[in-house]
């Protein structure tokens, strides 16, 4: 199936800087778990949340290519962050693991702070969704 991709990002409302404002697509939904910095045996990796980040990303493409799908292919990510600060204070470091990773169209995101993840170590955890 063809897949097809629209972002959109109306005037009227602020410039987006790392996310898309809206994206409709048709195709195959494929579905992504919450990914966190794990590794193979299921242990954290990673001292701050940009190795972090950078783990649950890649985790997240994992999954995504596993399913027939590309970065470019993803429509809406979910990013949960256990301290915003300092993933704010980090983020043009995020922002280029994003780019080097998922390369520069940006789906619909939200960055939602919690006060912890599953695992205590976790920072971080990405979940989304795609058409391909």
């Amino acid at each position: 199936m063809l897949t097809r991709m629209e972002r959109i990002n109306p005037p009227g409302l602020g410039r987006p800087s790392g996310f898309s404002h809206a994206v409709a697509a048709t195709g195959r939904f494929v579905f992504l778990a919450g990914q966190t910095a794990l590794d193979e045996e299921n242990r954290i990796v990673g001292d701050g949340v940009v190795e972090q980040f950078e783990r649950a990303l890649s985790n997240l493409l994992t999954a995504l290519r596993a399913a027939g799908g590309e970065p470019s292919d993803l429509c809406s990510v979910t990013i949960y962050i256990v301290d915003m600060d300092d993933y704010k204070a980090h983020a043009r470091e995020i922002g280029a693991v994003w780019k080097r990773l998922a390369g520069s169209e940006y789906p619909a995101m939200a960055g939602i702070g919690v006060s912890r993840l599953w695992d205590v170590e976790a920072l971080v955890e990405v979940q989304g969704f795609a058409v391909v």
